[in-house]
């Protein structure tokens, strides 16, 4: 089935038009409330709600509180908070569910609607499309003796930060160590810079002033331009950077290099294995060849996902590992928190760091990641792509070019009239050449 409101990472969208009104978001509770009752071995159900800092959540999270009241289940309210806060919350509190309200990197002008299960794991699909039907009910309130209640968990922050420490060895500290952090205005604004303070940093916390307007806005982990300089400006070691809601990781050392998802999974999964066995590892389709050739090196099974990080979970679970993650800094370390976590992330990578007394260049120093070149060809609107001889045809020899080299990616946009081709190979100029051939070869052409 077609889900028509859940997308890859929930219910997201502008605010104040559809789906992300309040009025929708007050049956989208409702609808919830009534699955997870219908779930629920008693028929009773709670669920914890947390929110970045848009401007916008204060709106919809009382839409959202409402429609779970109206459904008769009870409220858990933590303000701002991280999204991976709210999945390891939910599950400290043997909840039945957490959701999110968060638009993620994106403007402070979006905002969105995400689920966790109680394990602490995004809703899979079938339970989005369960919550679908039941939009289609419409409104249904119980009786008022049967409303749920609500109410707040005052140390949510507090309770989360000793799990972020938690995660790596007590022996181990930060101590001597300058890091910039920057918080991307957003979620972990109040928590990020406590839990590098707390085991013994340098804080200069950026990004750290939320007015909710600025959320993402030249900051975090999608903006990380500016990085290379704050860390010189500030004399730090390394800096992490988040994105909105914290559940992204970039990184970058005193010499301005910026390390992205694939280097930094590289880091941990190495990490691992230098104190057990890891069997393999989950990318995406974005996932940058050089990571998978070395892996193989390394005796490391590799397999790719869709994009999306809930895929990249499906995945692990499929194969029963433990190590996954997408280029843009969403990483799983499923022996330390059940979804993407850059609080989390950071102190695994800045842990191996310490363990080794290596920097990141020295610790990535054996992963040279490959040229890529994506040349974005407009087609018409339902134009099919697949079935272009002429192209087919080229894209095949182009594939047998790079074979052990590279690789090639065709992948339609999903919000643009768009074909999106991708080149990576060990020569720049032949993945340019390449990209170049196959968008010339199309058999169309758009004004």
């Amino acid at each position: 089935m077609t889900r028509r409101y859940f997308g890859t990472d929930g219910v997201r969208g502008r605010v104040g038009k559809a789906p992300i009104t309040p009025d929708f978001v007050l049956r989208l509770g409702q609808a919830a409330g009534r699955v997870l009752r219908r779930k629920s071995a008693d028929g009773h159900a709670a669920v914890l709600i947390g929110k970045d800092t848009r401007v916008s959540g204060y709106m919809l999270e009382a839409a959202l509180q409402a429609g779970f009241s109206s459904a008769g289940v009870d409220v858990v309210l933590c303000g701002p908070i991280p999204t991976p806060a709210v999945a390891y919350l939910t599950r400290a509190l043997r909840l039945d569910a957490g959701v999110v309200i968060s638009a993620s990197h994106n403007p402070y002008d979006d905002n969105g609607i995400k689920f966790f299960s109680g394990e602490g794991t995004k809703f899979p699909d079938a339970v989005e499309l369960e919550i679908e039907d039941e939009l289609d009910r419409g409104y249904e309130c119980v009786p008022s003796a049967e409303l749920g209640k609500a109410q707040r968990l005052d140390d949510a922050a507090g309770r989360y930060i000793e799990f972020c420490k938690s995660t790596i060895d007590f022996s181990t500290d930060l101590k001597g160590l300058r890091i910039l952090v920057d918080c991307a205005n957003g979620a972990a604004y109040h928590i990020a810079p406590d839990v590098f303070h707390e085991l013994g940093a340098e804080v200069v916390a950026v990004g750290n002033q939320p007015n909710g307007l600025n959320i993402n806005d030249g900051v975090g982990a999608t903006h990380t331009e500016n990085l290379s300089q704050l860390v010189a400006e500030h004399h730090c070691d390394v800096a992490v950077s988040l994105d909105g809601d914290a559940d992204r990781l970039i990184m970058a050392d005193a010499n301005g290099h910026v390390y992205n998802g694939d280097e930094l999974l590289y880091v941990i999964v190495c990490d691992r294995m230098s104190t057990g066995r890891v069997d393999g590892v989950v990318g995406t389709l974005m996932t940058n060849y050089a990571l998978e050739r070395r892996f193989h090196e390394m005796n490391v099974g590799f397999i790719r996902a869709k994009v999306g990080d809930r895929y990249v979970l499906e995945q692990l679970k499929e194969h029963a590992w433990l190590f996954g993650g997408e280029t843009s800094g969403h990483l799983l370390a499923l022996d330390r928190q059940t979804t993407g976590d850059g609080i989390v992330s950071a102190l695994q990578v800045l842990s191996a760091m310490r363990r080794t007394g290596k920097s990141l260049a020295e610790l990535t120093a054996d992963l040279e990641l490959l040229p890529q070149v994506l040349v974005n060809k407009r087609i018409p609107a339902g134009y099919d792509w697949q079935n272009d001889r002429e192209f087919s045809r080229t894209v095949e020899a182009c594939r047998t070019e790079v074979e052990g080299r590279g690789r090639v990616l065709i992948r339609p946009s999903g919000t643009e009239p768009l074909l999106r081709i991708m080149v990576e190979a060990d020569d720049k100029q032949l993945a340019q050449d390449l990209a170049q051939l196959m968008a010339d070869s199309l058999s169309v052409e758009v004004s």
